[in-house]
């Protein structure tokens, strides 16, 4: 019983601990494009570009110059 307590409290916590790992890669690649990800996230939402935390890290850690290139889109 307590093993399935953890399993179900850790199937919570493994999403809310990946989305804010998310948000720091988020941050720390477009930190030296001259944004913070508030700013970056709230452009983007303006501009209707629907890339999600995941995506937009995952192009952030592999293709660095896209996601640059996404950033000043969103500037």
């Amino acid at each position: 019983m307590k093993a399935g307590q953890y399993a179900f409290n850790s199937r919570k916590t493994k999403k809310r601990i990946n989305r804010g790992l998310m948000q720091v890669r988020i941050n720390a690649a477009v930190r030296p494009l001259g944004l913070s990800y508030s700013k970056l996230m709230g452009a983007l939402k303006k501009k209707n570009v629907e890339l999600d935390r995941k995506v937009l890290s995952q192009i952030a850690a592999k293709h660095p110059a896209i996601f640059a290139k996404i950033a000043e889109m969103a500037k």
